[in-house]
């Protein structure tokens, strides 16, 4: 099997200092001037040591440097970097990579859902695409739940000699992000691609609720907010359900940003992670969060601002998690994933939570590290 790899070094910056996404020179500029920390090419990485594991001496056609290479230094695999012209820091940088993997079988990049969509526009014809997780946004179905799990699609698919199923139907997602910035949530669907069909290791594309919800959403939320402990910094994440909090507080909240709030008042809208973290110290930490709708990650989709030293400093019981029983229901398996960056930290949440669907009424869910 021929695969490519493509890394896009900028993705994921925004996350962790609230920019919602990194798409464009300029939002790459401000995240970097806001301290923003490189995600991909480590991420890369983890995907491709499970590979090396299990599939020592795989050959990888690679994009040269930063966008591909680099990052497979010391594994135990066969690496060719291919000639692709100047790094740009555009589209254009994918362009070229994939023309020049030649007739590549699958095409392995790290990204979000921009990343996804330039992928799939120059995908050479009856080839199949495989994301590393590495964006703020991760809307469509041609992610792997984690990087981990991305290194064990790829080495099934090479120990099974490429007899897996496949499937032609993932959705292409993407999101407007300056709509986004400004707090409107616009998803279109721009195309389908090919992707590797194994059960419990690829993503879904991102869905919500078909009906409304509210009332049992609000319940939940004003129920939740009376049971955080006075003097308890209480940090709410992005989304429908976790804002349901800041309403029942009567205070202002940020869609699709992260909020802090205690004793009931606001103290920062639309924070970094770097904000948080200098506020954590001396306080019981409370995070309150939603689910992303059919796909179920608790942490590490669209809310990178809660960094893993906060998580840590909440722990599994410091976590209030809303959501509707639709939501729960319509999950393409019954538990929640988080992917915080650290798998340690992953792993010390595995287990299980109560989730909050409406006023004294709770489902417990399992927690899954990614």
């Amino acid at each position: 099997m021929r695969i490519g790899l493509i890394v896009n070094p900028v993705a994921g910056l925004g996350g962790a200092v609230g920019l919602k996404g990194t798409d464009g020179p300029d939002a790459v500029a401000e995240a970097l001037r806001r301290g923003a920390v490189a995600q991909s090419g480590p991420r890369v990485r983890r995907a491709l040591a499970v590979l090396a594991r299990r599939c020592p001496g795989t050959t990888i056609l690679a994009a040269p440097g930063q966008l591909g290479a680099d990052w497979t230094a010391d594994l135990d695999l066969t690496v060719d970097a291919v000639p692709s012209g100047d790094s740009t820091g555009t589209a254009r940088d994918t362009r070229q990579a994939i023309a020049a993997f030649g007739a590549a079988d699958l095409v392995l990049f790290a990204g979000g859902d921009g990343t996804a969509r330039d992928v799939a526009a120059c995908m050479p014809e009856g080839a199949a695409m495989l994301g590393i997780p590495s964006g703020v946004k991760m809307h469509s179905g041609v992610f792997a739940i984690s990087p981990e799990h991305a290194g064990q699609v790829l080495a099934d698919i090479i120990v099974a000699n490429d007899r897996v199923g496949w499937t032609d139907d993932a959705e292409i997602m993407d999101i407007d992000e300056v709509a986004l910035r400004a707090g409107h949530l616009a998803p279109r669907l721009f195309g389908h691609a090919r992707v590797p069909v194994v059960r419990n290791r690829m993503q879904a594309a991102k869905g919500g609720p078909r009906r409304d919800c509210s009332a049992a959403l609000a319940s939940a939320a004003f129920e939740c907010a009376t049971r955080i402990e006075p003097g308890a910094l209480c940090i709410v994440g992005p989304g429908t359900s976790a804002c349901a909090f800041a309403n029942a507080l009567n205070q202002p909240s940020t869609l699709l940003g992260v909020d802090v709030f205690r004793d009931g008042k606001c103290l920062l809208q639309d924070a970094t992670a770097s904000q948080i973290e200098a506020l954590i110290d001396g306080a019981p930490v409370r995070i309150v969060l939603g689910i992303t709708g059919q796909q179920g990650f608790l942490l590490g989709r669209g809310n990178q601002q809660i960094s893993a030293a906060v998580i840590r400093r909440a722990g599994r019981e410091g976590l209030r998690v809303l959501a509707t029983d639709e939501k729960l229901a319509a999950l393409p398996a019954p538990c929640l994933f988080v992917d915080t960056g650290d798998p340690m930290l992953d792993a010390e949440l595995a287990g299980f939570i109560r989730v909050q669907t409406d006023r004294g009424k709770f489902m417990m869910m399992r927690v899954v590290a990614s």
